[in-house]
C-alpha cells in the first residue's frame, strides 16, 4: 500500500517536474534555433559578399590597363583617371565586408561609366584591339558583378528583415549581429556621364 502511494508520489512530482520544464526547454529551443538563425543569416551575406569581391577584384585588375589604353588617346582626362584612381584607393583601404567598402565600390560605377563614355569621342579609340578587348573582359565582369550583387542584396534584405522583425531583433542582438549594408549602384552612375572633351590643360 505505502509502496503504491510512494510510487504515485514520485509519479506526481515527474509530471509537475515535466509540467514545469517543458516551456522552459520549448522557449530555450526557440532560443537556439534563433540565434543559430542570425549567425547563419550574417555568414551568408558574408559568404556572398565574397563572391561580390572576386568579381570586383577582377574589375579593378582590369581597370589600370583601361586607363592606360585610354591615356594613349586622351590623357588631358585628368580628372576622369583621377576619380577612377582615388575610387580604387577608397575601395583598397577600407575593411573588408564593410560599409566604407560597399560604398568605395559603389562610387567606382561612376568613375567607371565616365570613363568608358570617353571612347565615343575617339574613333580611333573605339577601333583599338587592345581597348576592345578590355572593354569586353569588363563587360563580362560587369555581367557577372551584377549577378552577384543582386545575391548579395537579396541575402541583406533576408538578415535585415530578420533583424527587424521583434524576436529577430532580440536573437540578433544576442548573436551580436545586425543589419548589413546594401551594395547599391551610385546614383550618379545612373545618369548620363558628361565628359568634358577639350584638350586644354
Amino acid at each position: 500500500m505505502n509502496g503504491r502511494s510512494g510510487g504515485s508520489f514520485a509519479g506526481k512530482v515527474f509530471m509537475v517536474l515535466g509540467i514545469l520544464l517543458l516551456p522552459v526547454l520549448i522557449v530555450g529551443g526557440c532560443a537556439i534555433s534563433g540565434y543559430n538563425k542570425a549567425i547563419a543569416m550574417s555568414e551568408g551575406v558574408t559568404a556572398q559578399w565574397g563572391q561580390v569581391e572576386n568579381q570586383l577584384q577582377r574589375r579593378f585588375d582590369l581597370i589600370p590597363n583601361l586607363v592606360e589604353t585610354v591615356k594613349g588617346y586622351a590623357g588631358h582626362e585628368k580628372e576622369v583617371f583621377a576619380k577612377v584612381a582615388d575610387a580604387r584607393a577608397a575601395y583598397t583601404g577600407a575593411a573588408a565586408n564593410s560599409p566604407q567598402r560597399v560604398k568605395a565600390a559603389s562610387t567606382l560605377e561612376s568613375a567607371l561609366s565616365r570613363l568608358l563614355v570617353i571612347r565615343e569621342a575617339y574613333p580611333d579609340l573605339k577601333a583599338n584591339q587592345n581597348f576592345m578587348t578590355l572593354q569586353a573582359q569588363l563587360e563580362g565582369t560587369e555581367n557577372r558583378l551584377s549577378q552577384e550583387r543582386r545575391k548579395y542584396n537579396l541575402a541583406v534584405r533576408a538578415l535585415n528583415t530578420y533583424c527587424k522583425g521583434f524576436f529577430g531583433r532580440m536573437f540578433s542582438g544576442w548573436a551580436g549581429v545586425g543589419p548589413a549594408e546594401y551594395f547599391e549602384v551610385a546614383e550618379e552612375a545612373k545618369a548620363v556621364p558628361k565628359v568634358d572633351f577639350g584638350t586644354g590643360e
